[in-house]
């Protein structure tokens, strides 16, 4: 088991998050590191306790195991859980009676895959219309150059436990007013895996992965949507014991657009245009992602009227159809009207042109109830 708790070793609290875990285990890293401390020696027994409960705290599953035995070993139950689970009575039995029977060596812990990592990125709308691609840089576990992940100088080798003689279990008795109490778990040595490194990795201190920074283009293809995310393979943090890289997610998140909206694959855009235009129809430009498109307007057109324009719109990452583009007009009724503007619209008004084309009630009524 750790000798000392391993949140008090990195100075964060039981519910801290694990950007919290991580901030602090670098500091500690940066300060303690044996390269630029000066007490070489307690530095490196300093930095190793730092990475140990970094190794933990930093994996889901191990602090999970870790925050309810206390250590990390592989499938056995602490001397406090009294469940009926893959021990079965057997575990109980012993706990009570003694070693009535010869307890199962734990299983050595095998290849492990090494976490993935998420990375947030904001793109415009315009991008996401077109495609792109982005550099990104961030910090991940990855394989010890030195010695190749096996976490032993090269050369050397791992030797058996000598505590648990490489079966990688660690048995504690105890005498209680019951009897005699047996408890069974992973070597606090070896962590259950039987052997030890000789001579640990001076560049890793054994672990096998050390912190690189990491550079890579990400392609974004044309129509990605708001929550989007795109997988890359193997970009995650090195695996453990000859395990597999995780996997690297980039999360996309499109920036609002001071013009257009999107709703799926279409898009939406409010255009203004002119009395006359409106009333006499026309066919006018107006804006789109792909740039600007012609848009007829019918005799006529009310403001507020909503016209599509069909293949306009997103393109599908799929590389189906497009989605459409919806243009809502407003008629933009002058402040400023020169004399021959007024004497027009003077003479429309004249010619009833000030009248407003409005159905009785009565007659929306009987249009309503009327059968198609």
């Amino acid at each position: 088991m750790p000798t000392r708790d391993y949140y008090e070793v990195l100075g964060v609290a039981r519910n801290a998050s694990g950007d919290q875990v991580k901030q602090a285990y670098r500091a500690l890293a940066r300060e303690h590191h044996p390269d630029v401390a000066r007490d070489k020696s307690r530095a490196e027994h300093r930095f190793k306790e730092i990475n140990e409960a970094y190794e933990v705290l930093s994996d889901p599953s191990k602090r999970a195991q870790y925050d309810r035995f206390g250590y990390v070993g592989n499938g056995a139950a602490g001397a406090g859980d009294f469940g009926f689970g893959a021990g079965g009575f057997g575990d109980i039995f012993d706990m009570f009676f003694g070693n009535a029977r010869s307890a199962p060596h734990p299983r050595h812990a095998g290849p492990e895959r090494g976490a993935d990592l998420r990375y947030d990125v904001e793109i415009t709308l315009e991008e996401a219309f077109s495609g792109t691609s982005r550099e990104i840089a961030f910090d991940r576990l990855t394989e010890c150059a030195a010695c190749k992940g096996s976490g032993a100088t090269p050369g050397t080798m791992a030797v058996p436990c000598d505590r648990c003689g490489g079966s990688g279990t660690a048995r504690t008795v105890r005498q209680t007013p019951l009897g005699q109490i047996v408890t069974q778990g992973p070597c606090a040595r070896c962590g259950g895996e039987g052997h030890v490194l000789a001579h640990p990795c001076e560049a890793c201190l054994g672990r096998g992965r050390s912190e690189a920074g990491t550079r890579l283009t990400v392609t974004v293809p044309a129509g990605v949507d708001d929550g989007s995310r795109i997988r890359i393979a193997g970009k995650g943090e090195a695996g453990s014991r000859g395990g597999p890289s995780g996997d690297l997610y980039v999360y996309l998140t499109i920036a609002p657009h001071r013009l257009f909206k999107r709703d799926g694959r279409d898009t939406y855009v409010n255009v203004p245009v002119s009395f006359a235009e409106a009333a006499l129809g026309a066919t006018i430009e107006v804006p789109s992602l792909g740039g600007e498109v012609e848009l007829t307007l019918p005799a006529g057109t009310q403001s507020g009227t909503t016209l599509r324009l069909r293949g306009s719109g997103m393109p599908n990452p799929r590389g189906s159809q497009r989605g459409d583009h919806h243009v809502t007009v407003h008629v933009v009724v002058p402040t400023k009207l020169n004399k021959r503007q007024r004497e027009l619209l003077e003479e429309y008004a004249s010619a009833g042109g000030d009248a407003v084309e409005e159905r009785t009630f009565f007659e929306r009524v009987k249009d309503a109830f009327r059968p198609d």
